[in-house]
């Protein structure tokens, strides 16, 4: 009986051993460990505010200032057509209807182009070589579209017709400055965009346009 009660008077003691171990851990932890993380979680904090403090600003005071090219480059607005490299105002569009296919938004809608009409000359060529039994071959549709037309007020943006489209003709644009009054001023031709784009493009510039753009003064 002695040493039953011995052992269970050594077992209290190792259970109230644990006890007491268990809560100087979690008073150690909380008032020590706890306060040096904290610390060093405002510290990390303090370092990336510090680092953007001593940058310069970037903020436009718009519309006495305008934002330059470089910056412009990294902003994306509604979508538009990108120009063939020897002919800027035809698109690289080839009417696969990707874009239009997997738009969640619905909002481009692409025309494609027909077959060009046969003369009255081709159609009897043709029906001479076809009882000759020549191979006939009729002229094919071009490729690019008749029309695209773009509803910006439908668009999300996602970019899903930039990455689905298999010419690469499509891109987001840089027009920032752009405002609209209406519904229908948001509804847009993207090849006549394109156009105009180009013939702006080949005309030259006036002297100090660039200069006044940059700075934002007016010349």
């Amino acid at each position: 009986m002695a040493s039953a009660a011995g052992y269970s008077k050594s077992v209290g003691y190792s259970v109230a051993d644990q006890v007491v171990g268990c809560h100087i851990m979690s008073t150690f932890k909380k008032n020590v460990i706890q306060p040096i993380l904290d610390c060093w979680s405002l510290l990390v904090g303090l370092k990336i505010t510090g680092k953007y403090f001593c940058k310069p600003l970037v903020t436009v005071h718009y519309p006495r200032e305008v934002i330059d090219d470089e910056n412009l480059s990294t902003y994306g607005g509604h979508i538009e057509l990108i120009g063939k490299p020897k002919d800027p105002a035809m698109p690289k569009c080839i009417s696969c209807m990707m874009c239009v296919t997997n738009c969640p938004s619905k909002c481009l809608k692409v025309v494609k182009q027909k077959a060009p009409k046969p003369t009255p000359e081709q159609e009897a060529e043709w029906a001479r070589a076809e009882e000759a039994g020549e191979k006939v071959v009729k002229p094919k549709a071009p490729k690019n579209p008749a029309k695209f037309t773009y509803d910006y007020t439908l668009c999300s943006l996602c970019g899903t017709c930039i990455e689905n489209c298999p010419a690469k003709s499509l891109k987001f644009s840089n027009n920032i400055y752009w405002v609209a009054t209406s519904r229908e001023e948001m509804h847009i031709d993207l090849i006549a965009r394109l156009k105009k784009q180009a013939t702006e493009l080949s005309a030259p510039a006036p002297k100090g346009t660039a200069q006044s753009a940059v700075s934002g003064k007016e010349a």
